[in-house]
């Protein structure tokens, strides 16, 4: 109830309703308008009404962005979760310094810029002068033009996502390692378990909600990429995705449309669709988590 004696309560959160107004609920609303409308930021909106929706779901582009970002997201989440898991448990084997220093060294590309962390890969990938091509060239195998080649683009981009985000899963599920109980694995090791069956029947099972919580942000992670496959391939507003659209991705997509091609209205359509797509993601993985849960 509003009364003056919780005025200055609401007072105090005032700043912030007033914020969260101006700019969350004002862009979603606003964006919202202009997907039933064609809108080129320069002249007034007209009503298209599911226009916009039916080109985006009708194109060729929306059809090959969502087949890569498909692909991408069933190879990098879980090669990226067995990646952190891996670095988790080996940086747990250690103690003192030598964790701290692990810990370190694999968090380390988290906190890259993301201009840097592409830079450092398109030298990496360059075809013959490349460290990537250089090894390959030791044993014998020819030059691979990595970021050029459509049939090597993403897996090259696969690479770079999981070396960029596997410190910071590796945090999350090192954390998780710390709270298991030790008496757990004494009284495994006493049962005569194996390293191997330890993390099988003891690890993963006490790290489910952890490993639930990187999953679940992995997979959201994974549909709004954007900045290293744009980066990866020296995309612009006019010409992205890389060759014949081999890194097409439904954001960079929906970039191009509204400042590439100045239709604002697609884009607002667009970011809407991607919305669906991850709360209905969220959702199942909520759902599937309640109805594995013991009862």
């Amino acid at each position: 109830m509003f009364t003056r004696r919780y005025l200055p309560h609401y007072g105090m959160v005032l700043p912030f309703l007033l914020l969260f107004a101006v700019f969350f609920l004002y862009p979603i609303g606003s964006g919202l308008f202009y997907s039933f409308h064609d809108w080129n930021a320069a002249t007034d909106p007209q009503f298209v009404g599911l226009k916009n929706y039916q080109d985006i779901l009708g194109s060729r582009d929306f059809e090959r962005a969502m087949g890569n970002l498909v692909f991408y997201i069933v190879m990098t989440v879980p090669l990226g979760i067995v990646v952190a898991l891996g670095l988790a448990l080996l940086v747990d084997s250690f103690t003192g310094a030598w964790s701290n220093f692990f810990r370190s060294a694999f968090f380390l590309p988290v906190i890259l810029p993301a201009f840097l962390a592409a830079t450092i890969w398109r030298w990496m990938y360059a075809p013959n002068f490349g460290l990537v091509n250089m090894v390959l060239g030791w044993f014998g195998y020819p030059s691979v033009n990595f970021l050029n080649d459509t049939d090597t683009m993403i897996y090259a981009l696969i690479v770079v996502d999981i070396w960029v985000s596997a410190g910071f899963n590796m945090v999350i599920l090192l954390a998780g390692l710390k709270g298991i109980p030790a008496d757990l694995y004494e009284a495994a090791r006493l049962d005569g378990a194996s390293r191997l069956q330890q993390v099988r029947h003891v690890t993963i099972p006490m790290l489910a909600p952890v490993l639930f919580f990187v999953v679940t942000y992995g997979f959201i992670s994974a549909l709004q990429v954007f900045d290293v496959p744009w980066l990866l391939t020296g995309s612009s507003f006019t010409s992205y995705g890389g060759r014949r659209g081999a890194l097409l991705f439904p954001v960079m997509d929906m970039m191009g449309r509204g400042f590439g091609s100045v239709r604002f209205g697609q884009a607002a359509a667009y970011g809407f669709i991607l919305t669906a797509i991850i709360v209905l993601f969220t959702a199942a993985m909520f759902a599937l988590r309640a109805w594995r849960a013991p009862k």
